[in-house]
């Protein structure tokens, strides 16, 4: 059951172990989706995606370390201690189990949020998901990215520019972290219902690769959106949003977290 929606609350910083992310609340009433966003990117990418969900429960957005308005961490985090860090904000301040969104890499962390840290999610969804191990280097991954955004829109580019500039000089680090997550080792342990969800057109998270990661996952399934990329949840996300919502309404969701 949602919420009438309401303006958002001042985004907070929650530090944990040394690394601080930011979050965003939007709306009231259950389910609550987390979106993650993926390497280079922020919370405000998830403009349009948030319009979309508006209304149909809580939206929390966040920025990981070193991402938008969140801090550099002294050291660049992997997947696993980022996922750490995303549980602990989510135990503290949502309580309740949630829809994780992950978007590229922010799939790998909210993977892994699954995996470490199942009390603190009901439903997973991963949005073109990364490393497709076919392409685990940096310069297949880039090569597959500038594909992609080639064909984008003029909005996806500068929305994607402005993050990548904000993510700063340890970019390249960032992205090591990523290339060397491997999530097909991972699925296993996720026994959370998941959406697997990718754009019809999508280079990076190809249909074979995403095939794979719902072959490796208990209880997962495959959704894509016709005639659209990486970028799907930023460029017109009206149809993600309707799979993520449609999703997130099978079987119920929002029981309390044990205490």
């Amino acid at each position: 059951m949602s919420a009438p929606s309401s303006s958002p609350a001042p985004a907070r910083r929650f530090t944990f172990r040394g690394a601080t992310l930011v979050a965003e609340h939007l709306g009231a009433g259950e389910p609550t989706y987390v979106l993650v966003h993926g390497i280079g990117m922020g919370r405000s990418v998830f403009a349009d995606l948030v319009a979309h969900l508006d209304g149909s429960g809580e939206v929390v957005a966040v920025d990981l370390p070193g991402y938008g308005e969140a801090p550099e961490p002294e050291r660049v985090l992997t997947m696993e201690r980022t996922a750490d860090l995303v549980a602990a904000y989510l135990t503290s301040h949502v309580r309740h189990p949630a829809v994780i969104v992950g978007h590229s890499m922010g799939a790998q962390v909210a993977l892994e949020v699954a995996a470490r840290h199942p009390e603190t999610v009901a439903k997973l969804v991963l949005v073109g998901p990364t490393v497709d191990p076919s392409a685990r280097t940096a310069p297949r991954q880039l090569f597959r990215l500038l594909r992609d955004i080639a064909v984008e829109s003029p909005k996806v580019i500068a929305l994607g520019a402005r993050e990548y500039v904000r993510a700063g000089p340890r970019l390249r680090a960032k992205f090591r972290a990523m290339l060397v997550h491997r999530p097909e080792d991972v699925l296993a342990k996720v026994s959370t219902p998941t959406l697997v969800l990718r754009g019809e057109d999508d280079v990076v998270a190809p249909r074979a690769w995403c095939a794979r990661v719902v072959a490796g996952l208990p209880r997962g399934r495959l959704a894509e959106v016709p005639h659209h990329g990486h970028e799907t949840m930023i460029r017109d996300a009206a149809p993600a949003a309707a799979l993520i919502r449609s999703f997130a309404a099978e079987d119920g969701v929002g029981l309390p977290l044990p205490r």
